[in-house]
């Protein structure tokens, strides 16, 4: 009986081990699967894995990452070999508390064959996830020979390459600053044509002409007498001052009155003593509403006016008319002041002028530096190169693809026979000199045997090369280097010193210098420029960055 016991006591506590792994398992489960919930999900595909040379594939990369992740893209020329033509905007999209990005490239490559776009590291958060490789095939462009014509290859061509891209760095400041001056020349110019035109009148339809604007311009009505009053003294003593006495304009009224009073008394002005009252009272009402802010009626405001042109037409009838030396007199004195005129308009226009190309470079020499405006306003010969318009060219066999601001020119010379004997072929191809501030050099060499190139001794004997040709001070450095189409080499760098011929100065210079021992032969490349020239440095790298073998796998 007790042993029956024990057995339904065991049998319970094994039922009670159970439902305990049960809950186990189950807790496992759904940890497990919740934290798979959290992993970020990255995928990749391509519209296509054919395409013809030059065509575009769209390569899409999606990620679904929780909303609090941050996710850092591959950017730049990481689909090599295959190029980066553009890298579209992230498009993001939202599902509950995850984010869904997708990210799409366009590719291309312009040379046929079988290519892979390697794998693509994507960052997300503080890990790194790797997307998979994909094959793509370009298709070569099948071209009938047949019904194509055939031209023979054109001459090289000299052309004026333009020392400064204006258009590339001044469109932004140029362009508004021309529509500006544009715009205020020719509103200069027309409110100086119309002042010309009215100065070219006589004194008396000038004044007639100010009385006219008076009665147009409202100021009456606008309560604005002291303006009105104003114009309308200023009328009478421009008249006064060119036809009778030429201080009318800074005299008091008292005194231009008492100057009146005497050319009529000499005789030089025949005008009637009850006009002085007038042309009198209406000043002296003037200088009230200028200075002491009177406001005569709008009656008495008109009534003036009359006066003014009262005192103006009996004046012109009052002097008598000039001799004719006088007449010759006064156009003497026009001419003087017309040409007067003239030299302070080209004055001004000059120091206009001067000013605005001054502000212009101080503009530029903030923003860009004064070494590059110096360069750019005199030139540079380094900075020319930089920025013409460069050539891709095959050179020597077995062919180096390379692309430079000038074409190479061949350096002709004879093999010996001893040389003969060994080499098919050996072609070098040259750029400016050793001793100047840029030279580039391609050589490829081609054996009647199949050869093994040792490209260590080939570093070794650079040393002697350099020498031979003058240089000295001479280091050497040296690593592996492989094309982004995967041909392997050895780059050798350093520096040296030359004396320059020109100058009779030594000059420090570094150089780059690639080699290859591809389809069965020997390639050089070679670029040397001076150490102190501020452009020759990203030159150089851009022509030894371009560098490709093209029969290289």
């Amino acid at each position: 009986m007790s042993n029956y016991k024990v057995l339904i006591s065991n049998k319970k506590y094994d039922i009670q081990l159970l439902k305990k792994g049960r809950k186990m398992l189950i807790m496992i489960f759904f940890l497990v699967f919740s934290g798979f919930h959290g992993i970020a999900q990255v995928s990749t595909s391509i519209d296509s894995t054919s395409i013809k040379i030059g065509e575009e594939i769209r390569y899409k990369m999606q990620v679904e990452v929780d909303s609090t992740e941050i996710v850092i893209f591959p950017e730049g020329q990481t689909f090599s070999p295959l190029e980066v033509i553009e890298s579209y905007k992230t498009d993001t999209t939202k599902n509950g508390n995850r984010f869904n990005l997708i990210k799409e490239y366009a590719l291309t490559q312009f040379d046929s064959g079988h290519y892979t776009i390697p794998r693509q590291k994507v960052m997300i958060g503080d890990r790194s996830f790797f997307t998979d490789s994909l094959k793509v095939e370009v298709l070569d462009v099948v071209v009938d020979t047949t019904k194509q014509k055939m031209f023979e290859i054109k001459p090289i061509v000299d052309v004026d390459a333009s020392f400064f891209n204006w258009k590339k760095y001044l469109w932004w400041i140029v362009i508004p600053l021309v529509l500006i001056g544009l715009i205020v020349f020719l509103v200069l110019r027309r409110k100086k044509r119309k002042e010309a035109r009215e100065d070219e009148l006589p004194p008396y339809e000038r004044a007639i002409l100010a009385l006219q604007r008076i009665d147009e311009s409202q100021l009456l009505e606008q309560d604005s007498h002291k303006e009105y009053y104003s114009q309308l003294s200023d009328t009478a003593r421009k008249y006064i001052d060119e036809e009778v006495y030429d201080h009318a304009m800074e005299s008091t009224t008292d005194e231009l009155i008492a100057r009146l009073d005497e050319e009529i008394k000499t005789g030089s002005l025949n005008l009637d003593k009850h006009t002085i009252e007038e042309l009198k009272s209406v000043l002296k009402t003037a200088d009230m509403a200028k200075f002491a802010k009177s406001k005569p009626d709008i009656g008495t405001a008109k009534a003036d006016r009359n006066v003014i042109e009262k005192v103006i037409n009996e004046t012109k009838n009052a002097i008598p008319e000039p001799t004719e030396e006088e007449l010759l007199a006064d156009e003497e004195y026009r001419k003087t002041v017309a040409e007067k005129k003239l030299r302070r308009k080209i004055i001004f226009g000059s120091i206009a002028g001067v000013g605005v190309i001054t502000i212009t470079l101080m503009i530029f020499i903030i923003v860009k530096g004064y070494d590059v405006v110096k360069d750019s306003i005199l030139g540079h010969p380094t900075k020319e190169l930089a920025e013409t318009e460069w050539i891709s060219s095959a050179y020597g066999a077995p062919p180096v693809t390379i692309s430079t601001p000038k074409v190479l020119i061949r350096n002709n010379f004879q093999l010996t026979e001893e040389q003969k004997q060994i080499l098919k072929g050996n072609e070098t191809f040259i750029y400016g000199s050793l001793v100047g501030n840029f030279f580039i050099s391609v050589s490829t060499v081609q054996y009647n045997q199949k050869t093994e190139v040792d490209l260590n001794k080939v570093v070794e004997g650079v040393v002697g090369n350099f020498e031979s040709q003058g240089a000295k001070n001479i280091t050497v450095k040296d690593e592996e280097y492989e094309t982004l189409a995967g041909a392997k080499g050895i780059k050798v760098f350093g520096n040296l010193e030359v004396v320059n011929t020109v100058t009779k100065k030594e000059q420090k210079s570094d150089y780059l210098m690639l080699n290859f021992a591809e389809n069965g032969g020997f390639q050089q490349i070679m670029v040397v420029y001076d150490k102190e020239d501020r452009y020759a440095k990203e030159v150089a790298q851009r022509i030894i960055n371009s560098v490709e073998l093209r029969n290289a796998k």
